[in-house]
């Protein structure tokens, strides 16, 4: 079987739309989701990252309060800017970018972020949040992740997910919030890691494979069942002399060789990574309407 291709950039521009739409209505009504975004030093991949939304903000009406500091910025100067943003009623979510200068202890600028501004999904309360099932902001990556899956039609409730890597950011938060007892959840979840003796005999089992290993061919087509729902988080760089950048971007399964047993699977580019910055803006909007009282 050929696997239907998940179109994530299409996915993330009807999401858009919508969210266009939800902001049109609430500027109507005199209220301006604020984004406030920090990002210190120069490390090329994050500034990619902040421009693109700042592009993806300024196209949904969102109001975007962008900080580029040098990376010699002290931590203590990182915090008194991340407690200005708390303390500015006209931003409702805060993203410090990652990574930090190494002299900058992250979970510290982190743990400064309040948790009702906190539309990356970082903080220790939205994480505990998340896995007990209350109420919170879902990581963007993951929430990206489940959005895809959900519009694509994969049925989620019931079936066996399987994750490959454990990361904060990507891993353990999909894996809380596909178990929950919930919509586009109630999954029975299994996560593979680098200490996983065996991983095949756990892929294999997978009905939903999400992969986000940080690492290329990490799954290949003897490690999955015909009909398996592949989501590919990995983004990898490998050499391609025939490319004028000396390079092409891969992710973390064997893309031609899976789409041959899939059911569906995302690429790499195009899948995952559109999803990302929409729903940091889901999470901004949500937030100023938290924040305004309106539903």
């Amino acid at each position: 079987m050929a696997a239907t291709i998940i179109d994530g950039k299409q996915v993330a521009a009807d999401m858009r739309a919508e969210l266009k739409t939800e902001v049109t209505r609430l500027a109507a009504d005199g209220i301006v989701p604020g984004l406030g975004v920090i990002l210190v030093g120069e490390d090329p991949a994050s500034q990619s990252y902040v421009s693109a939304k700042e592009k993806a903000c300024e196209e949904a009406g969102i109001y975007s309060d962008d900080n580029r500091l040098p990376a010699d910025t002290t931590q203590e100067q990182l915090v008194a800017l991340v407690e200005q943003m708390n303390n500015d009623p006209k931003i409702h979510g805060i993203l410090v970018q990652l990574p930090l200068p190494k002299h900058i202890d992250e979970s510290a600028v982190i743990g400064t972020i309040r948790p009702e501004k906190d539309v990356d999904g970082f903080t220790p309360g939205n994480v505990g949040r998340l896995v007990i099932g209350e109420a919170c902001f879902l990581p963007c990556t993951p929430h990206g992740v489940v959005q895809l899956l959900a519009r694509s039609g994969v049925e989620i409730s019931g079936s066996h997910v399987v994750v490959v890597g454990r990361s904060n950011i990507v891993g353990k938060p999909i894996a809380n919030m596909l178990l929950q007892k919930k919509e586009n959840a109630n999954a029975t979840v299994t996560i593979c890691h680098t200490g996983t003796k065996d991983m095949a005999s756990f892929t294999r089992q997978a009905d939903i494979l999400i992969v986000a290993a940080g690492w290329p061919n990490t799954v290949t087509p003897d490690m999955v069942k015909e009909g398996v729902a592949v989501i590919d988080v990995g983004v990898n760089r490998v050499e391609d002399a025939s490319r004028k950048r000396g390079y092409r971007l891969v992710g973390d399964v064997d893309f031609e060789g899976l789409k041959e047993k899939a059911s569906v699977i995302t690429p790499v580019p195009g899948g995952v990574g559109p999803m990302t910055i929409t729903m940091l803006m889901v999470n901004t909007v949500e937030s100023a309407k938290r924040h305004a009282g309106v539903a």
